[in-house]
């Protein structure tokens, strides 16, 4: 039985993390829909920001997160406008081949700069546990769940207590009808994709805490990612949160009783097994339903 628990708590402090970092692909989902290939790549060029911030000035990761995110935050609105927006205008389909160019380019780049070696961030509580009810709980993993936390409700006050929240959830809904009331239907898209870089930007720096990275790691999260916004229900904020603690947790059960080896094939199996059996997700169909009537 503890070890049970301590499997589950593990897999719910990853879920935490797991959140952020697909909250902003599912934003830009909902809003744009255009599934944003590049999420994954943004995720691991956070994640190289904050080792060379940490190795530069000695900061703690975590706290990087107050420069990264705003610093993601510029490149999603620079990449939107010179890239995305251009796309977007012609096909949607065309616009799902330029973020995967977006990817493709930025993993290049990130191996330009920082080269192709393994890297990680080891801040001094990175190998520390807490110790409760006889489980030990990794220091790292729960102080970047609180930080996720944190940031996860910051998003949430901005799309539900302010005027821009409220011109991206408009939008999301009918663009058309969001043009009929005044918004400016061009920049909340823009802000709506930055904002949703931004998310990846302190997801990355979370991630870098917990899991060494390199370029090509970036593969692995785009596919995580994906896996959990379509098992939460793509467009769909709070879906995020529980595809996120559900292949979190299944990933640990599935480390801890069966072999770490098959923990990399939850996300595909529940990918296609959602598909399958409930293709709009967990939560897809109740978002449509809120919205229509919001």
């Amino acid at each position: 039985m503890g070890q049970l628990a301590q499997a589950l708590i593990l897999g719910l402090l990853v879920g935490g993390v797991y959140a952020l970092a697909s909250s902003g692909m599912n934003l830009i989902f909902g809003v744009m829909k255009v599934a944003n290939l590049a999420q994954g790549a943004m995720l691991i060029l956070s994640s190289y920001l904050t080792y060379s911030l940490w190795e530069a000035t000695g900061l703690d990761p975590l706290i990087l997160v107050l420069l990264t995110t705003p610093s993601l935050l510029l490149v999603g609105w620079v990449t939107y406008y010179l890239v995305v927006e251009r796309s977007r205008t012609t096909d949607a389909s065309m616009a799902l081949v330029t973020t995967f160019g977006l990817a493709l380019v930025t993993k290049g780049v990130v191996a330009l700069v920082w080269g192709n070696d393994l890297h990680s961030v080891s801040p001094g509580y990175a190998n520390r546990s807490f110790a409760v009810l006889g489980m030990k709980l990794p220091q790292a993993q729960v102080y970047a769940t609180m930080v996720a936390a944190v940031v996860l409700v910051a998003l949430y006050v901005l799309l539900t207590r302010t005027w821009l929240g409220r011109s991206i959830r408009a939008t999301a809904t009918s663009s058309e009808g969001a043009r009929l009331i005044g918004i400016d239907v061009r920049r909340t898209w823009a802000a709506s994709y930055a904002i949703g870089i931004a998310a990846a930007g302190a997801g990355g720096s979370l991630l870098s805490v917990l899991y060494p990275f390199m370029p090509s790691t970036s593969d692995h999260w785009i596919g995580l990612l994906l896996s959990i916004i379509v098992l939460g229900g793509m467009g769909s904020l709070p879906g995020s949160v529980v595809g996120a603690l559900l292949i979190a947790v299944a990933e640990s059960l599935t480390t801890t009783y069966v072999s770490p080896d098959w923990a990399t094939a939850v996300p595909y199996v529940a990918i296609t097994a959602v598909l399958v059996i409930r293709p709009q997700g967990l939560l897809g169909a109740r978002l449509r339903e809120d919205m229509s009537r919001a």
